[in-house]
């Protein structure tokens, strides 16, 4: 057996131009870019629970509880069970969360769908804030004429200092929330 000997640069150059090789197979897109634009539709449909949830909490457990407790995060059930909802809860608050459960369950079912959510899962530490509506913040208005008018004849026995000034404040602050005008 002879040995063939290697091409010259040349022959190797001219064999490599006429030669057309397969181009590398692509890989297949991700599958996320496919199914992309459909888990977009489904979210704004439905929305991504935890988040959807949140701007409704106030409804679902009143605004009381919605100041100490937040839903954290929906922790999928194995094989097609239902979710668990982790929500945080601010101290002692955890033994009403406890109590009035099955209630919350049914609100919370009511906006993510019936049968989404089985069981609470309570879990206690630092709850952010929400920020109260705009509607709802306590704006102080300052009293009409008659108004402090009235109030200051109503003070007018107690001597001036921390006391007088106290009363005038709680004053202010009961006739503002009174629905009564000439209160």
């Amino acid at each position: 057996m002879s040995r063939r000997a290697l091409p010259s640069p040349a022959e190797a150059l001219a064999i490599l131009r006429g030669a057309r090789p397969r181009p590398p197979r692509r890989p297949p897109p991700p599958a996320g870019r496919a199914l992309a634009p459909y888990l977009k539709q489904l979210e704004g449909r439905f929305g991504s629970a935890p988040h959807a949830l949140l701007a409704h909490w106030p409804e679902i457990v009143g605004e009381t509880l919605a100041r100490r407790t937040e839903p954290v995060k929906l922790i999928r059930g194995r094989s097609g069970q239902p979710a668990s909802l982790e929500v945080r809860v601010d101290g002692p608050a955890a033994a009403l969360i406890q109590h009035q459960g099955p209630d919350i369950l049914a609100r919370v079912n009511l906006h993510l769908g019936q049968g989404a959510v089985a069981k609470l899962r309570i879990v206690q530490g630092p709850v952010r804030r929400l920020a109260k509506p705009a509607a709802s913040r306590n704006t102080r208005q300052p009293l009409d004429a008659a108004q402090e008018q009235r109030l200051a004849a109503s003070l007018a026995d107690v001597p001036d200092g921390p006391l007088k000034a106290a009363l005038e404040r709680l004053g202010r602050g009961v006739i503002r929330r009174s629905p009564d005008p000439q209160a």
